[in-house]
């Protein structure tokens, strides 16, 4: 018992009180009235005026109403959360300066700053398809999910795929500190800071919808095909010819020689997009028992909508990570495979899993919740919210819009849009400001913690290649 509880019953009266005498019918507590509650305003974009593609609109809040004393607290934010201090160790002690800031534009898509609420863009070069579009949609309607709270910054932001800041540049006692640098993906040997990637707002050059509406139809898409009942094999679809790991890939499809277990299929963007993406649609593709993952030129996307499936993920060895994946497990959300012999490893984990059928399926619905609780959109706002605060607080500069600047908004960006462009952009857009705080951040890894962890993945990873090089030469023996 704690000394304030014991304390507390020390002082209580030693003699019964007694009670006062209620007359007949009178309540012992006070009737609580339900609280309605708040009606929410809508602030649907006003696409009427002629001049709203040029200029912003000034009646969206820049600020929340005070919550409600007695709404819960917030809960506390998913485990990969806690990466978001470690990407922004190496600005830790020494704080981010405007020199910094200005020597990541080498290979810099756009500046962006916010300001009093409010965004401001500087473009330098053009993106691939409508990357840098979304990614700014995105961080749009977080304004609009959170007015007044996200604080001002400048930040560079790279939409290209590969990781540039090489942490080996910044070693030694003559170093200079790394330019901060956003981006979606990051590796090991680099520093960039890993952001939400532009499609969980709509792909529209190959018809994938944004992650709100897609995961619905994801859940609805397990719903059809029981794991049971799915094809015992492993599936994959995609573009080979982005990387050699996937042309190699190709050869563990089914011939006349071999069977490794896996059904592998070349994906036509061009003609897809000629008859309509009806061989493509991601809620349809959930029928067999096992996914291949494997990234592309670097990471991929398509890591997302493949653990949606309740299917088993078979992850190549990866070298890239997004905001998510490092807090994925080995053999509780998805199942490795070794990357220098990927036909026996994904042939082992296909028999390993038909075997082992109860433990096949529990992998396949530790993913699939994962995507659906820990990275539902309100999480990833709220990660986005995170890690531009933890930003923010190490400028040592006062952020300023740029002479070239241009200020956006939904209006700007959502009134001239056209085809599924203006279609996911209506369907992404953030109605109304939240009226409950973000998720409470987790603290960071202490030395210890983050050892563990690491250790565990690493660990997990050899007991399946021990069980898969056992089995192989049993086979020869």
């Amino acid at each position: 018992m704690s000394l304030r509880s014991l304390y507390y019953l020390q002082s209580l009266p030693t003699t019964p009180v007694e009670k006062p005498i209620l007359p007949t019918g009178t309540a012992h507590k006070p009737l609580k009235i339900p609280k309605k509650p708040p009606v929410k305003i809508e602030y649907p974009l006003n696409c009427s005026a002629g001049n709203l593609t040029r200029t912003c609109p000034r009646n969206y809040p820049t600020a929340v109403s005070p919550e409600d004393p007695d709404r819960p607290s917030p809960p506390e934010c998913p485990h990969y959360f806690r990466w978001i201090y470690g990407d922004q160790q190496p600005w830790m002690k020494g704080g981010i300066t405007r020199e910094m800031v200005e020597r990541a534009k080498r290979t810099a898509t756009f500046k962006l700053v916010i300001l009093n609420g409010r965004a401001y863009v500087e473009k330098y070069q053009r993106a691939f398809q409508t990357r840098d579009v979304f990614t700014l949609w995105g961080i749009l309607q977080l304004l609009r999910r959170y007015p007044g709270k996200v604080p001002d910054l400048e930040l560079m932001f790279d939409c290209v795929d590969w990781p540039v800041i090489i942490s080996k540049d910044y070693h030694g006692p003559n170093a200079t500190a790394p330019p901060p640098l956003f981006r979606y993906c990051g590796d090991d040997a680099t520093l960039d800071i890993v952001f939400p990637d532009w499609s969980f707002w709509g792909w529209p050059e190959i018809n994938i919808k944004p992650w709100e509406s897609l995961l619905r139809d994801l859940k609805e898409g397990n719903k059809r095909s029981r794991w049971m009942e799915r094809e015992p094999y492993a599936y994959w679809k995609g573009n080979p010819a982005v990387a050699a790991t996937r042309l190699d890939l190709l050869k563990c499809n089914v011939s006349d020689k071999h069977d490794w277990n896996a059904r592998v299929y070349t994906q036509d963007w061009i003609r897809e997009s000629q008859e309509g993406y009806k061989q493509s649609d991601l809620a349809s593709q959930c029928i067999h028992r096992y996914k291949i993952y494997i990234e592309g030129s670097a990471w991929s996307v398509s890591q997302k909508y493949i653990l949606a499936c309740d299917s088993v993920t078979l992850l190549v060895k990866p070298h890239y990570y997004d905001f998510f994946t490092r807090s994925l497990m080995p053999v509780h959300h998805y199942w490795p495979i070794r990357e220098d012999d990927k036909c026996r490893s994904i042939k082992f984990a296909v028999d390993w899993g038909n075997r082992h059928k109860q433990k096949a399926q529990s992998i396949g619905k530790a993913a699939s919740d994962f995507i659906q609780e820990d990275l539902k959109m309100d999480n990833v706002y709220d990660y986005m919210f995170h890690l531009l605060n933890e930003y923010a607080k190490l400028l040592k500069f006062k952020p300023t819009v740029p002479e070239k600047a241009v200020e956006l908004c939904s209006e700007r960006m959502g009134c001239g849009a056209e085809g599924l462009k203006k279609k996911f952009m209506m369907e992404s857009m953030v109605k109304y400001p939240m009226d409950a705080s973000p998720c409470t951040m987790p603290p960071p890894f202490s030395p210890l913690e983050l050892q563990t962890f690491l250790k565990r993945k690493v660990n997990s990873i050899k007991q399946v290649e021990a069980w898969e090089k056992k089995f192989w030469e049993n086979q020869y023996t």
